[in-house]
């Protein structure tokens, strides 16, 4: 991606008791991804839309400025956020503190 997008790797819970941004974590092949919980249930793309709901009320962007770009129906998606890697590494790991 350019200097002004950044693609992040989610992994989401849907059907959960609430929505939030859950932990960093690492896959067998040590590759990072966010770790996402949402009510949504994960059909005709509600789940998807939640996703892209918190993560943009949580990094202080529009939403409009977050997409899904891959895994609609996976777990493990990737999402396209129209910021600067710094500036969403710095709000994400603000979040997740509390």
């Amino acid at each position: 991606m350019d200097d002004n997008n950044t693609i992040l790797t989610v992994r989401v819970t849907p059907k959960s008791s609430k929505d939030a941004l859950d932990a960093i974590a690492k896959d067998d092949a040590d590759r990072a991804f966010l770790k996402v919980k949402v009510r949504a249930v994960p059909e005709n793309g509600a789940a998807n839309k939640a996703v892209c709901k918190l993560l943009a009320k949580e990094l202080g962007l529009a939403k409009s400025h977050v997409r899904l770009h891959s895994g609609e129906t996976s777990r493990l998606k990737q999402v396209l956020i129209s910021a600067r890697l710094e500036d969403i590494q710095h709000k994400l790991l603000n979040a997740l503190r509390g």
